[in-house]
């Protein structure tokens, strides 16, 4: 019976080498994947070829992996405008040696899932938008030689807990909104040891005891206090611009540096459960039941060797499966925790559900509706007239990430304040019954599409038209040239020209919303009646993303308004093609004229 068992378990070894056969880590694909699709805005299409259905993502723009191909090891993406947020599960690629994303536009705070990555060398953060304190979770990252973290817009002090960083060399935090002191170190009773994920309260210690750092620079901030002296070797031009006592590096102006509070850095505390320890059973079995043991045995052997054959199987013969972290069921919690800037929305005017149901007749009164929104007329107490945009969305497919997207709309349409623009009076965000609105001044005429082409030709006369398309330039040039950073129409066409009682053009961009839905699902635009995804022509992917596409469709909405032709229409084909050939017949007239 024994040489039966041994055969069995020979098998057995040959299953299992079968299941362990070579394949990418699947936690590190949907690292990745969640990295793209937490990035909403992608201009360039670098990420264009990050397939989330291939296995092997080594090809993807930007990814390096080690030469075996079985881990991520760098993320290299650079000068490429993305817009979105720096995703927690970036945290989850534990070989990653390099993480450079800069000169970008990311948004949110650093997560402190970055914390995890024991490996990493070189961490580049620098030139974006990022806010929120700087996460103390980072000195942990005992390996990193580079950290740069500049022209953020990251707040809070120094964690002390970069003094951990021991093969620091580059330090980089200028340009930020940093506060409080530079940490030179902390009680003499710091242990080296650090046990578990985040560094110990007791143990935090400051940046002369990284001993190796040849470049620091934390110009331009609010910090205060001296420069540690430890740090005065390095140059004057790497505390200028701050608030310190130090007559020999030029600071800020005194009007510029108030009295900021210290914030301390709350630092979970890791729980740590002993392991328990398995008893095991010295005891010999009697010779009665050796017979029933090997039997029992070789049963058990043989139906492992099977499960490991179609393991295996599985494994090598298709590909695994990933997870798109954007779906949520219905009984499904929000599994990330995203930070939500609190800041961001303080100085706009936040509606009550309640509020706008009275002004907008108990949401009757409604003037325009698409797949994903409707939009209600109606008038505040004692206020203006208003127009209501409602989000048409199922809370069990809103995310985080996405309340994150409409809070930047929002604080993104709030800053707008110009004659020719239309004005965002505030928003409406409550949990029972789930809503999403943005609440706009109204305009009385309706939108020049409809005057074109379904209203009376005599309203618009030539005086009109041109006093229209002059402020429309207007409203162009004020998002173009004097915004910082400038604002883009999603799609500026006669339906986002909305028209006042005098017939005053004002730029509406409706549009926004639909960048939000465009992220709800994974290749989808809006959600119908029965949860099913609809794609939308006018989706996130398909808007004019810079300055020159919007002075692209102003041309064309020049030829609508002087044509009163639409865009495009069956019959007669594109405006465009129309003009062109008028101007062909133009010439050969002109040309025929002047040879008489």
């Amino acid at each position: 019976m024994r040489p039966y068992i041994y055969f069995l378990l020979l098998f057995l070894g040959y299953g299992v080498s079968l299941a362990t056969c070579s394949f990418f880590p699947t936690n590190e694909v949907w690292a990745l994947t969640t990295f793209k699709e937490a990035i909403y805005e992608d201009p360039h299409l670098v990420l264009s070829n990050w397939n989330a259905l291939d296995a092997d993502p080594c090809n993807w723009f930007g990814i390096t992996c080690n030469p075996e191909r079985q881990h991520v090891t760098k993320i290299n993406i650079t000068g490429s405008s993305l817009k979105g947020f720096l995703a927690p599960e970036i945290g989850q690629i534990t070989n990653l040696l390099e993480l450079t994303l800069h000169d970008n536009n990311l948004i949110g705070t650093i997560p402190k899932e970055l914390g995890f990555l024991k490996s990493l060398k070189v961490l580049d953060l620098g030139m974006n938008q990022l806010t929120g304190p700087i996460p103390p979770e980072l000195g942990n990252l005992s390996g990193v030689t580079k950290l740069n973290l500049q022209s953020n817009r990251l707040t809070g002090s120094l964690p002390a807990e970069l003094g951990n960083l021991e093969n620091l060399q580059e330090l980089i935090l200028d340009r930020n909104k940093l506060q409080g002191t530079v940490p030179a170190a902390s009680n003499s009773a710091f242990s080296a040891k650090m046990h578990g994920m985040y560094a110990s309260r007791s143990n935090l210690t400051g940046l002369c005891r990284s001993s190796r750092l040849k470049v620091v620079d934390v110009s331009y901030n609010y910090l205060v206090g001296s420069i540690p002296k430890c740090l005065t070797n390095l140059p004057n031009a790497s505390f200028q611009g701050n608030c310190l006592r130090d007559k020999d590096v030029k600071q800020r102006p005194s009007t510029q540096c108030g009295a900021f509070p210290s914030k301390s850095h709350q630092v979970p505390k890791s729980k740590h459960r002993p392991t328990e320890d398995v008893p095991k059973h010295q005891k010999e079995s009697k010779p009665t039941w050796l017979l029933a043991l090997e039997i029992a045995t070789g049963i058990t052997v043989g139906s492992l060797f099977l499960v490991a054959l179609r393991t295996a199987f599985h494994r090598c013969n298709s590909k695994p499966a990933i997870i798109i972290p954007w779906k949520k069921s219905a009984s499904e919690k929000e599994q990330l925790a995203v930070y939500v800037d609190s800041e961001l929305l303080k100085d706009v005017t936040k509606y009550s559900r309640q509020e706008l149901e009275v002004a907008c007749e108990d949401f009757s009164n409604i003037i325009g509706s698409s797949l994903d929104s409707l939009v209600y007329k109606g008038t505040m107490k004692g206020g203006p007239e208003i127009a209501v945009i409602s989000l048409s969305i199922k809370e069990e497919h809103w995310t985080g990430y996405l309340e994150l997207y409409f809070q930047r709309e929002v604080a993104d349409l709030a800053r707008l304040n110009h004659d020719s623009v239309g004005k965002l009076l505030g928003y409406c965000r409550e949990i029972s019954p789930f809503t999403r609105m943005l609440v706009f001044e109204y305009a009385s005429n309706g939108t020049l599409h409809e005057h074109l082409h379904y209203g009376e030709g005599s309203q618009l006369s030539w005086t009109r038209r041109m006093r229209i398309i002059l402020g429309i330039a207007r409203g162009l040039k004020y998002l173009h040239a004097e915004l910082e950073p400038p604002f883009t129409i999603s799609e500026l066409n006669s339906s986002a020209v909305y028209l006042t009682e005098d017939f005053s053009p004002k730029l509406v961009d409706f549009e926004s919303w639909k960048t939000i839905i465009a992220r709800s699902e994974k290749n989808s635009g809006s959600i119908g009646s029965n949860g099913a995804m609809c794609l939308l022509p006018s989706s996130v992917e398909n808007r004019h993303l810079d300055i020159q596409g919007n002075i692209h469709a102003f041309g064309i909405l020049l030829l609508e308004i002087i044509s009163g032709r639409p865009p495009f229409c069956k019959d007669r084909g594109s405006l465009i093609d129309w003009v062109s050939n008028l101007s062909k017949c133009c010439n050969f007239f002109y040309l025929c004229y002047s040879s008489e």
